[in-house]
């Protein structure tokens, strides 16, 4: 896999998250799952970060989108 991929596979896995997050929460019970989940999106976001040459900036990170989308695309 590539940086891109690590880096936009670990943003989706953040963002869906954040409603187990907040289910969580409100229920009035501890989010495990979900702080795994935001552990692992964190890991693979720095991931993609360290193995890129030259970093991300957040200008970029909507090309980044459409790049992986375009290699996954037939």
């Amino acid at each position: 896999m590539t940086p891109d991929m690590y880096l936009v596979l670990g943003i989706v896995l953040a963002g869906l998250s954040i409603p187990s997050v907040l289910s969580a929460l409100s229920d009035r019970r501890a989010p495990r799952a979900s702080a795994i989940t935001v552990l692992i999106a964190g890991g693979l976001i720095l991931l993609a970060i360290q193995t890129q040459p030259g970093g991300y900036r957040l200008e970029n990170i909507p090309d980044v989108f459409v790049r992986v989308i375009a290699k996954l695309m037939p």
